[in-house]
């Protein structure tokens, strides 16, 4: 690595709050496909790795944060902090865009500001955190920029049912209904899918550990396919 290679390293470092003992993983963590004929040596895979530490080191604060909130709740809060655009506003935050080595192609075509290059650094970023000092210096790093995106985000979770019917409404549609289609598990761990049914539609289904949990995960389902915000 040249001089002024970790020079800009050091300034990335500093955002980040984690500096790299093996550099190699950040060299690689930032570097796009377009710049490299061998696959494996972009970021993919790390983004790979980083994309399910967040999702563990996310899913870990939502726990601690809302120790009352079901199951289905915490997954609808976990979607929204760990999606593409999550990542990507994070990932400009650091400044990350001048840092990306991409192809001279992709370059032109603005490649340092896609929203999905980003979000795939972000993660990749993530991951290389992970492999250089552990799953504490990846947790540490997560709760640093995604903990103030939690709490904003802290309101109540709209009810899904009562979103799909009004949905419905405004359409001039018939009630939305919901049915049964699978139980399984013992009876003191049982699991549920529910199938939400709207005329001129798919159906939607979810699973939870209740039916009532599994009608919301089902009518969500059905907003984001139908009527994603």
């Amino acid at each position: 690595m040249t001089k002024r290679a970790k020079l800009e390293l050091a300034e990335l470092e500093a955002r980040l709050g984690h500096v790299f003992a093996d550099a190699a993983l950040a060299e690689r963590a930032l570097t796009h496909l377009s710049a490299q004929s061998d696959r494996m040596q972009s970021y993919q895979r790390l983004e790979f790795l980083g994309d399910r530490v967040l999702g563990l080191a996310v899913s870990e604060m939502l726990y601690e944060a809302f120790p009352d909130a079901p199951e289905g709740d915490l997954s609808v809060r976990l979607a929204r902090l760990v999606r593409r655009e999550a990542c990507a506003e994070v990932a400009e935050g650091w400044d990350v865009g001048p840092y990306v080595v991409m192809g001279a192609g992709e370059a032109r075509g603005g490649g340092r500001k896609k929203v999905a290059i980003l979000g795939d650094v972000c993660e990749a970023l993530i991951g290389a955190v992970f492999l250089d000092g552990g799953f504490a210096a990846a947790r540490a790093l997560v709760r640093r920029f995604w903990e103030a995106r939690m709490r904003v985000d802290a309101v109540a979770v709209q009810d899904a049912k009562t979103a799909v019917q009004e949905w419905a409404q405004a359409r001039g549609l018939a009630t939305p209904r919901y049915g049964e289609v699978e139980r399984s598990g013992p009876a003191h761990l049982p699991r549920f899918v529910m199938q939400v049914e709207l005329e001129g539609f798919a159906p939607e289904r979810g699973e939870a550990s209740s039916k009532r949990a599994a009608e919301q995960e089902a009518a969500r389902a059905f907003l984001n396919r139908w009527a994603p915000t």
